[in-house]
């Protein structure tokens, strides 16, 4: 009987992480002005998704509050842009103009993940 309630457990803790990293997809979005930061805290971008207007160069602002190691750096692939992030510190990424699409970023480990929206 313990046997089956450990494997039962392993199993939804297996689903758990497979969702956790590599399904779940934050839906809160925002539109980016000058005052607007995205939160690095507990695991998350927060806000994950933002939108930002096309052909217009923009700034981003990341304020980490999240003490682990893999928060410390933020990755924009596409646009090949690594940056590390100061705790406690607001961090600004000047992006160029960008064309419509959609540009993620995250993490050196990929946990924590966003995306740039460009309409």
């Amino acid at each position: 009987m313990h046997r089956h309630v450990i494997n039962l457990l392993c199993l939804a803790l297996i689903g758990f992480i497979v969702w956790w990293f590599w399904l779940y997809k934050p839906s809160n979005e925002a539109s980016v002005d000058a005052t607007t930061s995205i939160l690095v805290k507990d695991g998350v971008y927060s806000p994950a998704r933002i939108n930002i207007a096309a052909n217009t160069p923009t700034e981003i602002t990341f304020l980490r509050q999240d003490k682990s190691g893999c928060s410390a750096t933020v990755l924009l692939p596409d646009l090949e842009i690594s940056q590390d992030l100061a705790l406690d510190k607001p961090t600004t990424i000047a992006l160029p103009a960008l064309e419509k699409g959609e540009y993620p970023f995250h993490c050196q480990m990929q946990m924590y993940k966003g995306v740039l929206v460009v309409e």
